[in-house]
């Protein structure tokens, strides 16, 4: 058990800090999610790796791959802000295309 809460502590001392930065860098990761929750989120998605596995991700390709995560997470809501008319208009423009 204390090998497992360890690996946990460990992915979340590796994800937090590239969250943080990429929160700062892009606004609409502060509009559209929670922090923490994303945080969690991650931690239990890369939870699935083993700690070997993990490890062996350089940070650039553990950022980018967050940084994809987050962008899907925060435009996967997006057409459900849209108000009837802004829906309408948009299977307009579908449409044409």
């Amino acid at each position: 058990m204390q090998e497992v809460s360890s690996y946990h502590q460990e992915l979340t001392n590796r994800i937090s800090p590239i969250v943080d930065n990429l929160f700062k860098r892009n606004s609409l990761y502060l509009v559209k999610l929670k922090k923490w929750e994303m945080i969690e989120m991650l931690v239990d998605l890369f939870g699935k790796f083993s700690p070997e596995e993990m490890r062996a991700i350089k940070d650039d390709d553990l950022t980018r791959r967050i940084d994809s995560i987050l962008v899907l997470e925060a435009v996967s809501g997006t057409l459900n802000d849209l108000t009837p008319e802004q829906i309408k208009m948009y299977d307009e423009a579908v449409k044409r295309k």
